[in-house]
Protein backbone atom coordinates (compact mmCIF):
# COMPACT_ATOMS: atom_id res chain seq x y z
CA UNK A 1 0.00 0.00 0.00
CA UNK A 2 1.19 3.49 -0.87
CA UNK A 3 -0.02 6.70 0.72
CA UNK A 4 -0.08 10.37 -0.24
CA UNK A 5 -0.73 13.04 2.39
CA UNK A 6 -2.46 16.33 1.64
CA UNK A 7 -2.79 19.24 4.08
CA UNK A 8 -6.06 21.04 3.52
CA UNK A 9 -8.23 23.96 4.68
CA UNK A 10 -7.44 26.60 7.32
CA UNK A 11 -7.05 23.93 10.02
CA UNK A 12 -4.37 22.05 8.05
CA UNK A 13 -6.28 18.80 8.16
CA UNK A 14 -4.55 15.68 6.84
CA UNK A 15 -6.32 13.98 3.96
CA UNK A 16 -4.88 10.71 2.72
CA UNK A 17 -5.04 8.88 -0.58
CA UNK A 18 -4.11 5.21 -0.15
CA UNK A 19 -3.69 2.78 -3.04
CA UNK A 20 -2.11 -0.53 -4.00
CA UNK A 21 -0.84 -2.30 -7.11
CA UNK A 22 -4.36 -2.67 -8.48
CA UNK A 23 -4.51 1.14 -8.79
CA UNK A 24 -7.70 1.24 -6.76
CA UNK A 25 -7.58 3.85 -4.01
CA UNK A 26 -9.54 5.24 -1.09
CA UNK A 27 -9.70 8.84 0.06
CA UNK A 28 -9.58 9.23 3.83
CA UNK A 29 -11.04 12.43 5.34
CA UNK A 30 -11.42 14.70 2.29
CA UNK A 31 -11.06 18.06 4.02
CA UNK A 32 -10.23 19.87 0.78
CA UNK A 33 -11.74 23.35 0.80
CA UNK A 34 -12.69 24.91 -2.49
CA UNK A 35 -11.96 24.01 -6.08
CA UNK A 36 -8.19 24.54 -5.95
CA UNK A 37 -7.69 22.06 -3.13
CA UNK A 38 -9.97 19.51 -4.77
CA UNK A 39 -7.95 19.87 -7.97
CA UNK A 40 -4.80 18.93 -6.07
CA UNK A 41 -6.27 15.51 -5.33
CA UNK A 42 -7.70 15.21 -8.82
CA UNK A 43 -4.35 15.94 -10.47
CA UNK A 44 -2.60 13.43 -8.24
CA UNK A 45 -5.15 10.72 -8.95
CA UNK A 46 -4.91 11.33 -12.68
CA UNK A 47 -1.11 11.45 -12.72
CA UNK A 48 -0.91 8.14 -10.83
CA UNK A 49 -3.73 6.68 -12.95
CA UNK A 50 -5.63 5.71 -9.81
CA UNK A 51 -9.25 4.66 -9.51
CA UNK A 52 -10.99 6.06 -6.39
CA UNK A 53 -13.53 3.56 -5.07
CA UNK A 54 -14.49 4.74 -1.56
CA UNK A 55 -14.33 7.66 0.83
CA UNK A 56 -13.55 6.74 4.44
CA UNK A 57 -14.19 9.09 7.36
CA UNK A 58 -12.49 8.85 10.74
CA UNK A 59 -15.14 11.18 12.16
CA UNK A 60 -17.60 13.86 11.13
CA UNK A 61 -16.01 17.18 12.14
CA UNK A 62 -16.24 19.86 9.49
CA UNK A 63 -12.52 20.14 8.78
CA UNK A 64 -12.44 16.46 7.78
CA UNK A 65 -15.46 16.59 5.45
CA UNK A 66 -15.27 20.01 3.80
CA UNK A 67 -14.57 18.36 0.43
CA UNK A 68 -16.71 15.27 0.93
CA UNK A 69 -19.60 16.31 -1.32
CA UNK A 70 -17.33 17.61 -4.08
CA UNK A 71 -15.05 14.55 -4.07
CA UNK A 72 -17.98 12.15 -3.97
CA UNK A 73 -19.61 13.86 -6.94
CA UNK A 74 -16.37 14.02 -8.92
CA UNK A 75 -15.78 10.27 -8.74
CA UNK A 76 -19.32 9.06 -7.98
CA UNK A 77 -18.30 7.63 -4.61
CA UNK A 78 -20.10 6.48 -1.49
CA UNK A 79 -18.78 7.32 1.97
CA UNK A 80 -18.30 5.26 5.14
CA UNK A 81 -18.61 6.60 8.71
CA UNK A 82 -19.57 5.34 12.16
CA UNK A 83 -23.32 5.94 12.69
CA UNK A 84 -22.67 7.78 15.96
CA UNK A 85 -20.98 10.54 13.95
CA UNK A 86 -23.73 11.15 11.42
CA UNK A 87 -25.00 13.92 13.70
CA UNK A 88 -21.54 15.51 13.62
CA UNK A 89 -21.83 15.79 9.85
CA UNK A 90 -25.03 17.81 10.28
CA UNK A 91 -23.64 20.12 12.94
CA UNK A 92 -20.54 20.65 10.80
CA UNK A 93 -22.62 22.91 8.61
CA UNK A 94 -23.48 25.05 11.63
CA UNK A 95 -19.82 25.31 12.62
CA UNK A 96 -18.90 26.42 9.11
CA UNK A 97 -21.57 29.10 9.05
CA UNK A 98 -20.27 30.49 12.34
CA UNK A 99 -16.71 30.49 10.97
CA UNK A 100 -17.66 32.01 7.64
CA UNK A 101 -16.73 28.91 5.65
CA UNK A 102 -18.71 27.58 2.71
CA UNK A 103 -20.09 24.10 3.34
CA UNK A 104 -21.79 21.59 1.05
CA UNK A 105 -23.89 18.98 2.89
CA UNK A 106 -23.28 15.44 1.72
CA UNK A 107 -26.02 14.20 -0.60
CA UNK A 108 -24.54 10.80 -1.44
CA UNK A 109 -24.84 7.33 0.05
CA UNK A 110 -23.51 6.85 3.58
CA UNK A 111 -22.54 3.42 4.87
CA UNK A 112 -22.04 2.51 8.52
CA UNK A 113 -18.74 1.47 10.08
CA UNK A 114 -18.41 -0.50 13.32
CA UNK A 115 -15.53 -1.63 15.48
CA UNK A 116 -14.02 -4.77 13.96
CA UNK A 117 -15.34 -4.17 10.45
CA UNK A 118 -13.06 -4.49 7.45
CA UNK A 119 -13.01 -2.17 4.46
CA UNK A 120 -11.43 -3.33 1.23
CA UNK A 121 -10.08 -1.69 -1.90
CA UNK A 122 -8.07 -3.44 -4.55
CA UNK A 123 -6.09 -6.17 -2.77
CA UNK A 124 -5.93 -4.19 0.50
CA UNK A 125 -7.94 -4.58 3.68
CA UNK A 126 -8.27 -1.95 6.39
CA UNK A 127 -9.55 -2.96 9.83
CA UNK A 128 -11.81 -0.53 11.65
CA UNK A 129 -10.93 0.27 15.25
CA UNK A 130 -13.69 2.02 17.16
CA UNK A 131 -12.00 4.81 19.13
CA UNK A 132 -14.66 7.12 20.56
CA UNK A 133 -13.70 10.05 22.74
CA UNK A 134 -12.83 12.89 20.38
CA UNK A 135 -16.30 12.27 18.97
CA UNK A 136 -18.86 9.60 19.80
CA UNK A 137 -18.21 7.72 16.58
CA UNK A 138 -14.51 8.23 15.99
CA UNK A 139 -12.65 5.37 14.29
CA UNK A 140 -9.15 4.52 13.12
CA UNK A 141 -8.18 2.46 10.08
CA UNK A 142 -5.45 -0.17 10.48
CA UNK A 143 -3.42 -2.10 7.93
CA UNK A 144 -0.96 -4.27 9.82
CA UNK A 145 0.67 -5.64 6.69
CA UNK A 146 1.78 -2.15 5.65
CA UNK A 147 2.30 -1.10 9.26
CA UNK A 148 -0.02 1.90 9.09
CA UNK A 149 -2.74 3.31 11.35
CA UNK A 150 -4.86 6.27 10.25
CA UNK A 151 -5.81 7.79 13.60
CA UNK A 152 -7.91 10.80 12.64
CA UNK A 153 -8.11 13.10 15.65
CA UNK A 154 -7.79 10.31 18.21
CA UNK A 155 -4.00 10.38 18.50
CA UNK A 156 -1.46 12.91 17.24
CA UNK A 157 2.31 13.13 17.35
CA UNK A 158 2.86 14.32 20.91
CA UNK A 159 -0.80 14.94 21.67
CA UNK A 160 -4.34 13.56 21.65
CA UNK A 161 -7.64 14.75 20.26
CA UNK A 162 -9.46 17.52 22.06
CA UNK A 163 -12.57 16.54 24.01
CA UNK A 164 -14.15 19.92 24.81
CA UNK A 165 -16.54 19.90 21.84
CA UNK A 166 -20.02 18.31 22.00
CA UNK A 167 -19.65 14.54 21.95
CA UNK A 168 -16.13 14.62 23.35
CA UNK A 169 -15.21 12.55 26.41
CA UNK A 170 -11.67 12.61 27.79
CA UNK A 171 -11.94 9.39 29.81
CA UNK A 172 -13.43 7.58 26.84
CA UNK A 173 -10.70 8.86 24.53
CA UNK A 174 -7.94 7.70 26.87
CA UNK A 175 -9.58 4.29 27.17
CA UNK A 176 -9.77 4.04 23.38
CA UNK A 177 -6.08 4.84 23.02
CA UNK A 178 -5.02 2.49 25.81
CA UNK A 179 -7.16 -0.45 24.70
CA UNK A 180 -7.15 -0.17 20.91
CA UNK A 181 -3.97 1.65 19.85
CA UNK A 182 -1.13 1.23 22.34
CA UNK A 183 -1.23 -2.60 22.33
CA UNK A 184 -0.43 -2.59 18.60
CA UNK A 185 3.09 -3.16 17.30
CA UNK A 186 5.32 -0.20 18.13
CA UNK A 187 6.63 -0.03 14.57
CA UNK A 188 3.21 0.82 13.15
CA UNK A 189 3.12 4.33 11.72
CA UNK A 190 0.60 6.78 13.15
CA UNK A 191 -0.91 8.93 10.41
CA UNK A 192 -3.03 11.52 12.25
CA UNK A 193 -5.72 13.97 11.23
CA UNK A 194 -3.40 16.93 11.80
CA UNK A 195 0.34 17.39 12.02
CA UNK A 196 3.27 15.07 11.31
CA UNK A 197 3.33 11.29 11.31
CA UNK A 198 4.72 9.30 14.22
CA UNK A 199 4.76 5.69 15.41
CA UNK A 200 2.94 3.85 18.15
CA UNK A 201 6.19 2.97 19.90
CA UNK A 202 7.39 6.55 19.91
CA UNK A 203 4.09 7.85 21.25
CA UNK A 204 4.11 5.22 24.00
CA UNK A 205 7.27 6.63 25.51
CA UNK A 206 7.17 10.33 24.60
CA UNK A 207 3.56 11.50 24.36
CA UNK A 208 2.96 13.44 27.59
CA UNK A 209 -0.74 12.58 27.62
CA UNK A 210 0.05 8.87 27.72
CA UNK A 211 2.60 8.87 30.51
CA UNK A 212 0.05 9.32 33.31
CA UNK A 213 -2.80 7.40 31.71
Amino acid sequence: MEIKTFYFNPLRECCYVAWDDTQECVIIDPGCYGERELQRIQRFVEEKQLKPVKILLTHGHFDHILGLEAAARLWNLDAWIHPDDREQMVTSGQWCRELGLAFQPFSGQLHDLADGDTVTFGATTLRVLGTPGHTRGGVCFLNEEAGVLFTGDTLFAGSIGRTDHPGGDYDQLMESIQRKILPLDGEIAVLPGHGPASSIGYERVTNPFLQTA
